[in-house]
Parts: structure tokens; C-alpha cells; sequence
């Protein structure tokens, strides 16, 4: 296998397996993800699609593509790193992190019902964390990390 396909499979696998790792600890294991959370899927949302694609594009798009996929990795990293300094305290958020609250649909008594039984999900405060490394901590070495890996692969194939 080529060093292009390698990292073409890294681009794919790595955002996969952290975007099944964020489900996972929300639907499995009850975690509420809070609003930073959130922002560090969508790139690993974007770079599954890119790296994807990277699989089916002609062989002169399929460096581009899977550079790009790299670089949304590193955007995930990048914010992960931001959100961890927030947990650690380092620096303050960015945000006020809240809840979802059901807007439409619903009258103004069963929103506030629904806003005060809502669970408080705050950036600063990491819900899990192991060896002292949040999930924000493991998302910005992972992604960091693997878009380094996929970007040396490409310039190996170079």
C-alpha cells in the first residue's frame, strides 16, 4: 500500500473513531457534551467526508484531498486544545455553555420546564478524564497527533 493510501486511510479512520468515541460517551455512557464539545466535531465531520471522497477523486485531486482532511483533523486538535485549556483554566472560554432547550413546538411553560430540568453542561469542567487528560485533552493529542502522522505519509509520497 502506498504512503498516499496509508494516509488516506489515517484521514478517514482517525476522525471516524474519535467522532464514534464522542457518540459513544454520549449515547452509551450519558455524558453531556457541551457547546465546545460540539465545535470539535464538526471538522472531524468535515475531514470523514473529505477522506472519503480522497478514495474516488482522480490520483492528481487525491493529495489535495487528503491534505485538506489532514488540516480539518488539526482544526479539531486546535480546538481541543483551546477547550482544554479552558478546563484546566488556563485561559477563559469562549462561550457560555448551556443545555439545548426544545424552542419550537413547545409553549413558554414546557420550555422553562424543560430548561430547569436540563442538565448544566459547563466548558470549564471536564466530565470525565483519565490520567488527568479530558476528552477535549485526548481529542487535541489524537487529532493533533494523526494529522501530523497523515501529513508526513503525503510528504514520504512526495
Amino acid at each position: 500500500m502506498s504512503a498516499v493510501a496509508r494516509a488516506n486511510w489515517l484521514a478517514l479512520l482517525l476522525p471516524a473513531a474519535l467522532l464514534a468515541g464522542a457518540w459513544g460517551s454520549q449515547l452509551i455512557a450519558g455524558l453531556v457534551p457541551c457547546e465546545m464539545c460540539h465545535w470539535q466535531r464538526w471538522p472531524h465531520y468535515a475531514a470523514v467526508v473529505v477522506a472519503a471522497f480522497a478514495f474516488v477523486a482522480p490520483e492528481r485531486n487525491r493529495l489535495v484531498l487528503v491534505v485538506l482532511a489532514a488540516l480539518l483533523i488539526a482544526a479539531s486538535g486546535v480546538i481541543g486544545v483551546m477547550h482544554a485549556g479552558v478546563e484546566y483554566h488556563w485561559w477563559q472560554g469562549f462561550t457560555a455553555c448551556t443545555a439545548p432547550v426544545p424552542i419550537t413546538g413547545a409553549t413558554a411553560a414546557e420550555r422553562l420546564d424543560a430548561l430547569l430540568k436540563a442538565p448544566v453542561v459547563r466548558c470549564d469542567a471536564p466530565q470525565w478524564s483519565l490520567f488527568g487528560i479530558s476528552l477535549a485533552g485526548f481529542n487535541a493529542l489524537f487529532s493533533i497527533g494523526g494529522a501530523l502522522a497523515i501529513l508526513g505519509l503525503v510528504r514520504r509520497a512526495r
